[in-house]
């Protein structure tokens, strides 16, 4: 079996031989062969037993290009032996929703079958589009699978998001993939072991291709056709050739190992020690080799309390939009907003005064006595409270009253004299100044 269409004597593939993209040839059939979501589609989840069970109601298929979406669709649909129809937001009207709709009610009254109505980037269907479905998806008439790459909560209106159980699909791991090319390698459908690669080879590409299944077969297939064979006849392809065929050249980075944890540690002194420069160069070289951008937000959240704190209030704020930025928009945009909390927050000015107050008050909690609520500052009324009251701040001089909220004097939060804890700082001691005052009267 020649996949490659060769011309006799060249070696060389033939030009115009209208044999199926590689991604096409190796669709998996049966669920067994899906990789990935095993959190959906493992032993006994709740997908996985609904399809094997044939009682499969209307879903939503949220995730990442390449993850599987459409390929799960099909599936569903062998795997059950419904009718299978498909459309996509982009190329339905509303006449041709309907059409399809009246023809799946009419299939199934004369045939018996179900029909499932598979629609592709269905976030781009109007509030009209969506609304024609509701009926038919309320009665039964139709099973809907809807993929999309956009979070359904925002992009779907509620009444069809209620009458759709939403699986969100995860980016294939570069475990799954590297198992995808290695399929494709061997199987009589894909390259019919015509092409071998080296294990560093595969690895590159899994981790380039960014959970995009799809696009990792694309680059295998190119690599395979541009690379001459060797006087065996088989397609050796290394890391420099599917560089070539990616158009990306590899970075030495791991993403549970040590290059991963050195590279964040790295980016995070950065921006921590004030270098924007620094710091722009680690997320650069993250999101280069693949890194999910969303781990970065997180760590980055978690610096503009550690590390700047109450010195710049405003950036645990933009840190946090910066996240549900990165949710909303993914890449290769979310670079920009990456970009823009990480300079933002190596030019902050600095402080860890709020993560030493609680790690010394957790540890006195931990290892001290438990103090008690002084009983004017429980809540309710009891019969031991005493006849101290409570005196409301408010109704006081500076909005402030020296009174007890804690049997004890330590001091756990202690504001530097960076950015906005200057003001913090001041605030404080005009704040002891009025308690010494009151004592003293």
């Amino acid at each position: 079996m020649d996949l490659f269409n060769n011309e006799p004597g060249t070696g060389k593939p033939k030009a115009g031989a209208g044999t199926a993209p590689l991604a096409a040839r190796m669709r998996p059939q049966k669920l067994d062969q899906i990789a990935g979501q095993e959190h959906i589609l493992g032993e006994n989840m709740l997908l996985r037993r609904a399809i094997e069970a044939d009682r499969l109601s209307s879903i939503i298929l949220y995730g990442p290009p390449g993850c599987g979406k459409t390929t799960l669709a099909e599936v569903i649909a062998k795997t059950t032996d419904r009718r299978f129809e498909r459309t996509s937001g982009v190329l339905a009207n509303v006449a041709i929703l309907r059409k399809l709709l009246e023809g799946a009610v009419h299939w199934k009254k004369m045939k018996g079958q179900d029909t499932i109505l598979f629609i592709d980037e269905i976030h781009r269907f109007n509030k009209s589009q969506q609304d024609i479905l509701l009926p038919f998806v309320e009665n039964g008439d139709i099973v809907m699978i809807g993929a999309t790459t956009h979070n359904p909560f925002f992009f779907i209106n509620t009444p069809l998001n209620s009458r759709s159980q939403i699986f969100q699909l995860q980016p294939l791991t570069e475990k799954s993939i590297i198992q995808v090319l290695r399929r494709a390698l061997t199987a009589p459908t894909g390259l019919n072991g015509l092409v071998d690669a080296d294990e560093e080879a595969l690895s590159h590409l899994a981790a380039v291709c960014e959970g995009d299944a799809r696009r990792a077969l694309n680059a295998l297939e190119i690599a395979a056709l541009t690379t001459p064979p060797l006087e065996n006849g088989i397609v050796h392809l290394t890391r420099h050739e599917i560089e070539e065929s990616v158009q990306k050249k590899a970075v030495n980075y791991d993403h549970d190992e040590d290059e991963h944890y050195d590279t964040i540690s790295a980016f995070i002194k950065s921006v921590r020690g004030s270098d924007p420069n620094a710091a722009v160069y680690w997320l650069a070289k993250m999101l280069y080799a693949g890194e999910d951008p969303r781990f970065i937000a997180r760590r980055l959240i978690i610096l503009a309390s550690e590390d700047i704190g109450n010195a710049d209030p405003r950036g645990l704020t933009l840190a946090v939009s910066a996240m549900q930025a990165v949710e909303f928009i993914g890449m290769p945009e979310a670079r920009i907003t990456l970009s823009q909390a990480t300079t933002y927050l190596a030019c902050a000015p600095k402080s860890n005064a709020a993560y030493l107050a609680i790690n010394e008050a957790l540890s006195d909690v931990e290892h001290g006595r438990t103090l008690p609520v002084p009983k004017h500052l429980q809540s309710g009324p009891k019969p031991d409270k005493g006849s101290r009251k409570y005196d409301y701040a408010h109704a006081n001089e500076d909005h402030f009253v020296d009174q007890e909220y804690v049997p004890s004097d330590k001091i756990y939060y202690e504001p530097t004299t960076q950015g906005y804890e200057e003001t913090i700082r001041k605030r404080i001691e005009h704040w002891n100044a009025l308690r010494k005052k009151s004592r003293e009267q």
